[in-house]
């Protein structure tokens, strides 16, 4: 267990839900014990039966383990039971049935401001709220130009906070987190803070914090910081856990399940045509829409025509889940008699940065529409990463390549000017 900083087993917690009822204190328990105790017992049982029927499980059956110096991320829909995890790593609550385990000094990042007065300056908050972490105040001096640096409010340090921006805030809060050094650090979308560039700027600090070899616990509905910043994901769902696993694939999952909840139905189409499903036939894993090497690969889209179809255009494309077309084909001249028929596509690899898209299947008939279909579920690629280690210049592609330093003697004749 030396290498283990969180192990969690069969973990899970219950709140009550409903109405409250109005506290008692002992002098009215009393009073109604003494006054008409067959009434007293009658209401503890019935406060004891509906207490049982107001009961709900935010976490239930949960186990994992992370080892020193792994970075896990903690996906889902609102109300899926990760905020509840952190707060039971971070001894905030406490589990109703099983336990986590910590090993090392946590830090805990839920909710970013939290322990701010509005009345102290910037420079008061900053010792306050680093108290509040867990840092010592010669640790908070040593750092706290860093601090206001990163924050970018040198000018209004010594303003007091009610004078802040809600910008101005969430940057020094965030400063202020950032630069807590603790072994075990978890994170509650605290990425999200700020504009653009200054997320950037977070996210590159949560970066250097993963690469110096801390364990990271990060919650996040961003699927880029998940990606940068996870070595592995857990997907949370109702409580528990749905599906755990390397990144690319539990985040490609996922994505794929949230854009086709949210897609059209597949109701109401092409009377005379319509496409029925697509695959990837070759090569086969253990799901027929996840890509999984860069390798060649044959895919199938399947149409059932109703009716002879001639003088057929069909076009075939690629999008992003943000629409951006990625590669497009059409034929002209197609014909079909009635029954199945699969279009067969062979590409010599499709080299896609991991993550969910769309292919989108197309049947015309003398320039009238047959059918036109976003294919569901979407393409999920969870292929090994072959991108640079910054976000900033990760592109569509994920392109494969070798790299060598090659030694050359310099020509002696040219050095001395010959």
């Amino acid at each position: 267990m030396s290498n283990v900083a969180i192990h969690v087993d069969t973990l899970g917690k219950r709140y009550r839900i409903g109405a409250r009822m109005r506290y008692q204190t002992m002098r009215d328990r009393l009073t109604m014990a003494l006054m008409a105790p067959s009434r007293w017992l009658n209401s503890n049982a019935s406060a004891a039966s509906k207490d049982q029927a107001t009961h709900f499980w935010a976490l239930r059956n949960v186990s994992f383990e992370l080892k020193v110096g792994e970075v896990l991320g903690l996906i889902g829909r609102n109300g899926a039971g990760k905020t509840t995890l952190l707060k039971i790593l971070s001894r905030v609550t406490q589990p109703t049935e099983g336990f986590a385990d910590i090993y090392g000094r946590v830090g805990s990042l839920l909710e970013v401001g939290t322990g701010f007065h509005p009345e102290l300056t910037g420079r008061e908050n900053t010792f306050l709220n680093g108290a509040i972490l867990g840092m010592g105040k010669q640790e908070i001096t040593r750092k706290f130009d860093e601090i206001v640096a990163f924050a970018e409010v040198a000018d209004f340090i010594d303003t007091p906070l009610k004078h802040y921006s809600s910008g101005m805030q969430m940057r020094l809060a965030f400063a202020i987190a950032a630069y807590f050094e603790p072994q075990i650090l978890l994170v509650d979308e605290v990425l999200a803070v700020g504009d653009f560039a200054f997320q950037k700027k977070c996210l590159g600090k949560m970066g250097e914090v993963a690469r110096a070899g801390r364990t990271i616990v990060l919650v996040s509905h961003q699927m880029n910081q998940i990606r940068r910043l996870c070595e592995k994901v857990i997907w949370m769902d109702g409580g528990t856990i749905r599906q755990s696993g390397p990144t690319a694939e539990v985040a490609g999952a996922y994505e794929a399940a949230v854009n086709s909840a949210s897609a059209s139905s597949h109701e109401n189409r092409g009377q005379k045509a319509r496409f029925v499903s697509w695959e990837i036939v070759e090569p086969r894993g253990e799901s027929p829409h996840m890509l999984n090497s860069l390798s060649p690969l044959t895919v199938h889209f399947t149409v059932e025509t109703n009716k002879e179809v001639r003088r057929g255009h069909h076009g075939v494309a690629l999008f992003t889940m943000d629409r951006e077309l990625i590669w497009a084909w059409a034929k002209d001249d197609v014909c079909l008699e009635p029954g199945l028929h699969s279009f067969s596509y062979t590409f010599p690899m499709l080299p896609l940065r991991p993550g969910a898209y769309c292919w989108q299947v197309s049947l015309w008939e003398d320039g009238e529409l047959l059918d036109l279909w976003d294919c569901l579920p979407e393409l999920n690629v969870a292929t090994p990463v072959f991108q640079h280690a910054k976000d900033s210049w990760n592109g569509i592609l994920n392109i494969p390549c070798e790299f060598s330093i090659l030694w050359r003697e310099i020509d002696k004749a040219k050095s001395n000017g010959y």
